[in-house]
């Protein structure tokens, strides 16, 4: 199989972090991103769970009393 580079830019810290995670792990953080391409091919997705803060109950309160409010 032929290899391709590729260039990402990320946080000077992250990298230091991540670069210790995965050595701990054995891995390097390419290997690391190989592991990561090949389980989203695999399963057709990102695969873990990227999702957005959905507030809270008490958030959620102060919007809409906010809201009433303003109208």
């Amino acid at each position: 199989m032929k290899s391709v580079n590729v260039t990402f830019r990320v946080d000077e810290n992250l990298k230091a972090q991540a670069d210790a995670l995965f050595a701990d792990l054995g891995m390097s953080l390419s290997t690391a991103f190989n592991i990561f391409l090949r389980q989203s091919v695999r399963e057709q997705q990102i695969p873990f769970s990227i999702s957005r803060n959905i507030p809270n109950a008490v958030t959620l309160a102060a919007m809409d009393s906010a809201e009433n409010e303003e109208g």
